[in-house]
């Protein structure tokens, strides 16, 4: 991929059949990439990344500063989070088909087999945060294409290291980051309600921001919380 270096921060250099140039920093380590149409010369883009500096340090240092939780072991007490809450792991070992229940406010029942080992344990955790945002996203969904009046929108659930959501314009399919189980409801409402405007309007222009703030208008509000909430552990590599 080509890059350039500004002042000590690299930046990867995407060429696309587009007209403007759009530029963005991505959590979790604040990496840099810009968009640049295919006709662009080298000096414009430089000349545009360096005009930008001050807002791309001062994401990055956001970023840097935002709360990581560390790996997870799967044993007793460990703190988990579903749909914004934090909760208590309770490991069950007897003999039968594992599951994940949640019964209170505090704690999230993971049953296993005895000597369970770690892999595993993450295997069904996972496959349950995959079932439990499953269930929450088919009302949203139906919800926003009543109030955006647009039909058969495609979703899909999957692990996604650099994006909270994306959109496939052409199929009409939005893909959700399985880590929004995670997260607050509204949270996940914001990233299904930015996919699905993207239906309406490609590009991140003022058409688009004009959506926003008409269907959804504390969607800054929502981004910004998304953005404030600890970010898994996970091996983001881009």
């Amino acid at each position: 991929m080509e890059q350039i270096l500004i002042r000590n921060i690299k930046i990867d250099v995407v060429r696309k059949d587009i007209k403007n140039i759009h530029l963005a920093v991505y959590p979790p380590s604040g990496r840099v990439r810009i968009a640049a149409p295919k006709d662009i010369n080298d000096d414009t883009i430089r000349l545009f990344a360096v005009s930008k500096l001050g807002w791309i340090k001062q994401l990055q240092r956001k970023f840097e500063g935002q709360e990581r939780i560390p790996p997870r072991e799967y044993k007793n007490r460990e703190s988990h989070y579903f749909q914004g809450r934090r909760y208590l792991l309770n490991i069950i070992e007897k003999d039968g088909p594992p599951k994940v229940i949640l019964k209170t406010k505090t704690y999230i029942d993971l049953y296993l087999r005895p000597l369970t080992p770690v892999k595993k344990r993450h295997e069904i955790m996972t496959e349950w945060y995959r079932a439990e945002l499953k269930q929450q996203i088919p009302a949203i969904i139906e919800k926003w294409e009543k109030q955006l009046n647009i039909g058969g929108t495609g979703w899909q659930v999957k692990q996604m290291k650099t994006k909270w959501g994306s959109c496939n314009i052409e199929k009409k399919r939005i893909w959700v980051n399985l880590e929004l189980a995670k997260k607050p409801s509204g949270c996940l409402e914001y990233i299904i309600v930015h996919e699905m405007v993207h239906l309406m309007e490609r590009h991140h222009n003022e058409q688009f921001l004009y959506y926003m703030d008409k269907y959804l208008p504390n969607w800054k509000q929502l981004k910004s919380e998304l953005n404030k909430l600890p970010v898994s552990h996970a091996d983001w590599n881009y």
